[in-house]
């Protein structure tokens, strides 16, 4: 069964720093493309990092450049957001997301950057 569990989300200040951890079972994070999206209330989902198969072709969103990075640990089959220097506009719901075929979600984890 193919799966994804983040985990890592909390409450920080601006500028602090978190990692979200996403945990994947049924399949191997180093054959798929990963990457992490973000959810904020009353926005749309969007991408902020991309994993392809190559971790050094890695990119991330125009917003976030010069502060998440993306990486893959295939021996304990997760993948990483690190994030640092917080905004409070990067608050939002933060999703891992496997691709190609199989097109699967995590559940989601909560990020709160405020004062």
């Amino acid at each position: 069964q193919v799966q994804l569990v983040e985990s890592g989300g909390g409450s920080v200040q601006p500028g602090g720093s978190l990692r979200l951890s996403c945990l994947a079972s049924g399949f191997s994070v180093s054959n798929v493309f990963m990457s992490w999206y973000r959810q904020a209330p009353g926005k749309e989902r969007e991408r902020v990092a991309r994993l392809p198969l190559i971790e050094s072709t890695a990119t991330v969103a125009d917003s976030v450049k010069g502060r998440f990075t993306i990486s893959r640990d295939a021996a304990k089959n997760m993948v990483y957001l690190q994030m640092n220097n917080l905004k409070p506009e990067d608050t939002a719901v933060y999703y891992c997301y496997a691709g190609g075929s199989l097109d699967t979600w995590g559940q989601g984890t909560q990020v709160t950057v405020a004062s």
